[in-house]
C-alpha cells in the first residue's frame, strides 16, 4: 500500500514555542533532533515487521501526525533504537480517548514495552490506567496530575537515564522510578507482563505509537540522547 500525505506548517501562539514541528537554535545547542517533520511519516518510523508504515490508519493533517478513529494502523516503531534519552511530544486526544506511547520495546516481543499511558481520566478511573502512569505496573507519584481537558494539546516527557525513569506532564515530573528495581520487580510480577523475561529492567530499545481504535495527535515530536 502506497500512503499520500499533505502537510502544512502553521504554529498556535501559546501551545509551543517556535515553529511546529521544529527545533529552536537552544535545542539544536542541547542535541535535540526532531523524530517528525510534519511531512513524512516513514523518516523516522515504520510499522512493526515492516520497512515503511504500510497501516491507512495514519495520516498527516496540517502538519499533526494522526491516528485516525477505528481504521488498522498498527504500531509504530522508531527505525532505531535507543538507551539513555530524553523524549518528548504533544498529543490530543477526545473525550473517552485511549493510547499510549511504549518505550524499551523489543521487536522481537512484539508491541511490549513500558507504556506512558494517555487517556481522558474523566472516564477512566482506576489508579494504574491514569494519564502518565507505567500502565498497569505503576501508578502516578500523585493523585491528580496537570492534565488538560479532551481536545486540548498536552506535554509529554520520558526520561531514560540509567536506571532511574521519569514521566512529565505539562511541565510537572508525575512519575519517577528504578529499573530492576524491588519495587518495579514486585509490581511487574502482579501484572499481566509477568510472562515477558526481564520486563521491568533496562533494555535498549525502540520508541512506540501505539495503534489504539480512538483517535489520537502528536506533534513536536523530539529526542536527545543522554550520557
Amino acid at each position: 500500500m502506497r500512503l499520500f500525505f499533505v502537510a502544512i506548517s502553521f504554529s498556535v501562539p501559546g501551545l509551543f514555542a517556535g515553529e511546529l514541528n521544529s527545533l529552536t537554535e537552544a535545542e539544536q545547542q542541547a542535541g535535540w533532533q526532531l523524530l517528525f517533520d510534519g511531512k513524512n511519516i516513514n523518516q523516522h518510523w515504520r510499522n512493526i515487521g515492516q520497512k515503511n508504515v504500510t497501516g491507512e490508519g495514519w495520516a498527516i493533517e496540517k502538519g499533526v501526525l494522526v491516528k485516525l478513529q477505528g481504521k488498522k494502523a498498527g504500531n509504530l516503531l522508531t527505525r532505531r533504537t535507543w538507551t539513555d534519552y530524553e523524549f518528548a511530544w504533544e498529543w490530543k486526544i477526545g473525550a473517552k480517548g485511549n493510547n499510549g506511547v511504549k518505550y524499551m520495546v523489543l521487536e522481537k516481543r512484539g508491541a511490549i514495552g513500558h507504556e506512558y499511558q494517555m487517556i481522558d481520566d474523566n472516564h477512566h478511573k482506576k489508579p494504574l490506567g491514569l494519564t502518565g502512569t507505567f500502565y498497569v505496573v505503576l501508578p502516578r507519584d500523585m493523585e491528580k496530575a496537570p492534565l488538560k481537558e479532551p481536545g486540548q494539546w498536552n506535554h509529554s516527557v520520558i526520561k531514560v537515564q540509567r536506571q532511574h525513569v521519569e514521566h512529565w506532564l505539562n511541565g510537572k515530573k508525575i512519575l519517577s522510578y528504578t529499573l530492576g528495581s524491588k519495587r518495579v520487580l514486585a509490581a511487574v510480577a502482579k501484572s499481566k507482563f509477568k510472562r515477558f523475561e526481564g520486563f521491568g529492567k533496562k533494555v535498549t530499545g525502540h520508541i512506540l505509537l501505539t495503534d489504539h481504535s480512538d483517535r489520537c495527535e502528536f506533534r513536536n515530536l523530539k529526542i536527545r540522547e543522554l550520557k
